[in-house]
């Protein structure tokens, strides 16, 4: 049996059955083959990750499919039926280098091992009549709403959200690019190393490099496993994504400023913000979790930054010995993340609309309470990984109605393209009135 198919059943079940984030079922899965000493190279990781995300992300798309062939409702269907069918279906719709054969053959075998018989006649039958004009199908629909959540695998209640405020044409691309594979972004620490030594480095390692828009940050291809570079464990670069990279860069904090990140976890943005300032200063990082906290030391230490101090705090609770003490405040708060959905595609699995109410609340909170810990004349950028802009444009003008005291400098949306993520950033700055 195809072991690397296997994994990927496996991380989808974990992911579809029991709640689990498919990063971190993917990773855990890839560890306990290791320990079984299960035979997989470089090769089988690409696929099963392949498979993993590509069926996550096009789930809609490929469960209309099934319920096309199926005379069981997918609610009936075996949890690992369900994901071999979907894992299968998703290789013969979009994996042109996996024979159609060879998809159903070893979804068959899957079938015959995690159900009876039954079962595996029951996938047979139904995958031989899959094909590619399925779901060209779907481009035919003339109702918008429907068109475009079957053709790009979004949630109706998405799509419908997006195009209150754009058109057609630009919610289906903003949802076409939600699935496109993404490249590997990474930054280059300053405080270490620089573009032709990193570049002369990596490349000795048969890793390509391409320049990002935006400096000091680079395109990898041909990476397997980052964390194994000896550059990356010296210290000398760190993954972002070059979209995430411009919130820092509005903020600009300058050496010897004192500087809140008061979100800060994974540390992504407050390590660049130290490498902004040249390590020299004082960044306050606060995160909610002592585990999370943690990340963000991890992140510093590795990359040779002293100056981030961290906190296990909340940011929506007031803390009135850091009144007016912060020269930059950076609020990247928490989102329903519908801008980072190419890397995390369970996301839009797991988000509600209802969702939208109560995470609008906090981020209300998070801004109107930091706030106050701004010197007059500071800045603050506020920013989410979300395209919504009741998340985003929406807090920025009731923060700006009831604070007069507030001016807005600069205010940027990204959606997601095919190269970055889709990020929102905006920031004020506290004036004398």
């Amino acid at each position: 049996m195809d072991k690397a198919r296997e994994i990927a059943l496996k991380v989808l079940y974990e992911v579809d059955k029991k709640g689990a984030y498919s990063n971190i079922a993917l990773d855990e899965a890839l560890k306990s083959a290791r320990k079984r000493k299960v035979e997989i190279d470089n090769r089988d990781i690409g696929f099963i990750s392949e498979i993993v995300y590509g069926t996550i992300s096009w789930k809609l798309t490929i469960d209309e499919i099934i319920k096309k062939y199926s005379n069981i409702k997918i609610k009936k269907i075996s949890p690992w039926i369900l994901n071999i069918l979907r894992m299968s279906i998703y290789q013969i719709l979009f994996l042109d280098k996996v024979p159609k054969f060879a998809a159903v053959k070893e979804g068959v075998n899957l079938a015959k091992r995690y159900g009876h018989k039954a079962s595996s006649n029951f996938v047979n039958a139904i995958l031989r009549k899959v094909k590619k004009e399925d779901y060209e199908a779907f481009f035919q629909i003339e109702d918008d709403v429907q068109r475009i959540s079957k053709t790009t695998s979004m949630p109706i209640w998405i799509v419908e959200t997006l195009l209150k405020e754009n058109t057609v044409e630009e919610v289906t691309r903003i949802c076409e690019n939600s699935n496109v594979k993404p490249k590997l972004c990474v930054r280059i620490n300053t405080l270490k190393t620089n573009f032709e030594k990193l570049k002369e480095e990596l490349q000795e390692q048969e890793i390509s490099i391409e320049k990002a828009e935006r400096e000091n940050f680079i395109w990898l291809q041909g990476v397997r496993n980052i964390e194994g570079l000896k550059s990356f464990q010296e210290g000398k670069f760190t993954v972002q994504d070059e979209a995430a990279g411009y919130i820092p860069k509005m903020l600009n904090p300058q050496p010897h400023e004192k500087v809140l990140d008061a979100c800060s976890s994974p540390g992504g943005k407050a390590t660049y913000m130290a490498e902004l300032m040249e390590n020299r200063g004082e960044i306050k990082a606060w995160d909610l979790y002592e585990h999370r906290v943690n990340l963000v030391e991890k992140a510093a230490k590795r990359l040779g930054i002293d100056i981030i101090k961290t906190e296990v705090r909340d940011a929506s609770v007031q803390e009135k010995c850091y009144r007016e003490y912060f020269d930059k405040i950076l609020l990247d708060v928490p989102c329903l993340g519908i801008g980072v959905l190419k890397r995390k595609p369970d996301i839009k699995w797991k988000r509600e609309e209802g969702e939208i109410k109560e995470i609008t609340q906090l981020q209300e909170k998070i801004l109107e309470n930091c706030a106050s810990y701004l010197k007059t004349d500071g800045e603050l950028v506020y920013s989410t990984c979300s395209i919504l802009k009741e998340e985003n444009e929406g807090i920025i003008d009731k923060f700006m109605k009831k604070n007069p005291n507030f001016k807005i400098e600069k205010m940027i949306q990204i959606y997601q393209n095919e190269r970055t993520d889709g990020f929102f950033m905006a920031k004020v700055k506290k004036i004398k009135i």
